[in-house]
């Protein structure tokens, strides 16, 4: 029995390991670009003290930065089947970008989408098909 077992092991590593059998090959990658502004400070009205019989105001201090960036990212698994990417940027109040990805069913979902602060968030969904080609050798 051992020997048979050790004769299928064998055999499936023999399999696996023919030239041109490419498990684990994947790829991604990922860019992130800031832009931020420097720091500003911004002077925050505070509660009103009346603890000593006088009304007078606390200030606090806030600090604010322009929020500006752009980032990608792009992974492709064809083992797994994992395969998206995204990529977003943003300028102030004002984000837009688009992410895609591979679904189970074997479509593609496309998103493009935009958000501010007067409109709200908008997406744009779209689906795709895939056709899939099975070869078969004799």
């Amino acid at each position: 029995m051992f020997a048979k077992v050790l004769f299928f092991v064998t055999l499936v590593a023999l399999a696996v390991a023919q030239p041109g059998h490419r498990y684990g090959e994947a790829y991604s990658s990922q860019h992130i670009s800031r832009h931020d502004g420097h720091p500003e400070i911004v002077h925050v009205r505070g509660d009103h003290d009346r603890g000593y019989g006088h009304e007078h105001e606390h200030k606090h201090v806030d600090y604010y930065a322009y929020p500006k960036y752009e980032f990608d990212y792009k992974v492709e698994d064809h083992h797994t089947g994992d395969i998206k990417s995204q990529h977003e940027t943003r300028d102030g109040d004002v984000v837009k970008g688009y992410y895609s990805l591979h679904q189970p069913d074997g479509s593609e979902r496309n998103v493009h989408y935009e958000s501010d602060k007067h409109s709200g968030f908008h997406a744009d969904v779209k689906y795709g098909v895939h056709h899939l080609v099975h070869k078969h050798h004799d």
